[in-house]
């Protein structure tokens, strides 16, 4: 058995999805033929699953190097950028009460691009278009065509 990188991510998701598919059972069931809650968690956590499962059987076939965690000051300038991610996910999520899903989202993407993709004049202004397009299209589309109710936080009232 080989202990490489795609290893520990392949045991890592499989964990995840046998937790979070444990999880879903714990749901409340619908009522009035309503299409039950577990069903799009199990739809996104089975395909994962089984992606995980060919990622740790081709983990074990190929010929990778196995991990070595000697040099942590260089694995973590390796990965930089997608601990940056998880940081500024993480404060979407703690600012969501005072932005809201609007202002957050466009925030987050808008710094989530600049961060993987560059800080220059021209890129930020794409970063802008990119953000204002997709994060207010899924807004409305969210909200205004399926009559969903997200957060609205307290600096802008939308409903």
């Amino acid at each position: 058995m080989t202990l490489n990188r795609d290893f520990f991510v392949a045991v890592f998701f499989l964990v995840l999805v046998v937790v979070m598919y444990a999880a879903s059972y714990s749901l409340p069931e619908p009522m009035f033929n309503q299409l039950a809650s577990w069903t799009w968690p199990r739809v996104i956590l089975i395909p994962l699953g089984i992606l995980s499962l060919v990622l740790l059987i081709q983990s074990q076939t190929s010929g990778l190097e196995a991990a070595t965690f000697s040099d942590l000051k260089g694995w973590l300038r390796d990965n930089t950028n997608p601990f940056l991610c998880f940081v500024l996910f993480f404060g979407f999520l703690y600012l969501m009460p005072l932005l809201g899903m609007l202002l957050g989202g466009l925030l987050y993407v808008f710094l989530t691009l600049c961060v993987l993709g560059g800080w220059q004049p021209r890129q930020m202004v794409l970063h802008i278009a990119i953000s204002a397009v997709f994060v207010v299209g899924m807004w409305s589309i969210f909200s205004l065509a399926l009559g969903v109710v997200l957060p609205e936080g307290t600096i802008l009232r939308v409903y």
